[in-house]
């Protein structure tokens, strides 16, 4: 790096390693976001950062390169169709994952489905569309809805659009869907993986679970029988 891409990211220089560094910069100079403002959430895997491009909020994803558990991934990975042929490289296994997030919330847009939209993605790094006003979009687990009932069909839909585009989310829960302006809005996508993957209804089946256990916990009656008929 040149001195002055080091000054322009000095702040970051004790949370990034320099390929990080180098990459954010990257995207920078092509023009999708100015600077990093601030972090959203800190993971063990991955830090969501507010960024900035003029007065327009960016959000930028980050999977930490040393944190990561490649093996934990490659588990995952290896069994969706589009993966067979990935080689256990660490590297290579996270950026297929930062990929593959991409690739999946590109088809959810595709078919209308309530994700953010995807901006641009490079090894480590994706940039995706803010989503909320001056402050982040909460979790639903941190704001329920006000219409139980109308923010859980249309969960439902969601779920439905994905699985009929060929896409099973397979890390759905409260813990994974925004409530913006009482609607919900799907993130974090990486474990998605193909309906034509062989774990792909087990997959399914959990998030199926995880959903119908929150909205019975808020109010909404449902079952897990109910829902998938719904789903599929």
């Amino acid at each position: 790096m040149t001195n002055k891409v080091r000054e322009e990211w000095k702040v970051y220089k004790d949370v990034f390693d320099e390929f990080t560094l180098r990459t954010l910069h990257k995207l920078s100079t092509q023009g999708h976001f100015d600077e990093l403002e601030s972090p959203i959430a800190v993971g063990k895997e991955s830090n969501v950062y507010v960024a900035l491009k003029g007065n327009k909020k960016i959000a930028v994803k980050i999977y930490l390169l040393q944190a990561c558990n490649f093996k934990r991934m490659y588990d995952y990975i290896k069994q969706d169709v589009r993966y067979t042929k990935l080689r256990k490289a660490r590297r290579q296994i996270i950026f297929s994952w930062v990929q593959r997030e991409y690739r999946n919330i590109m088809v959810a847009r595709e078919v209308n489905a309530d994700v953010p939209k995807p901006i641009a993605v490079l090894n480590n790094v994706l940039v995706l569309e803010f989503l909320g006003n001056e402050n982040p979009a909460p979790r639903v687990k941190d704001e329920w809805p006000k219409n139980k009932d109308k923010f859980f069909n249309s969960v439902i839909e969601n779920m439905k659009k994905l699985h009929k585009a060929g896409i099973v989310h397979a890390d759905l829960s409260e813990y994974n869907i925004l409530n913006w302006n009482d609607r919900p809005y799907l993130i974090d996508f990486s474990q998605g993986t193909s309906t034509k993957s062989l774990n792909a209804d087990e997959l399914l089946d959990r998030d199926i679970r995880n959903i119908s256990k929150f909205f019975n916990k808020i109010g909404v009656k449902t079952s897990e029988e109910e829902l998938k008929k719904k789903v599929i």
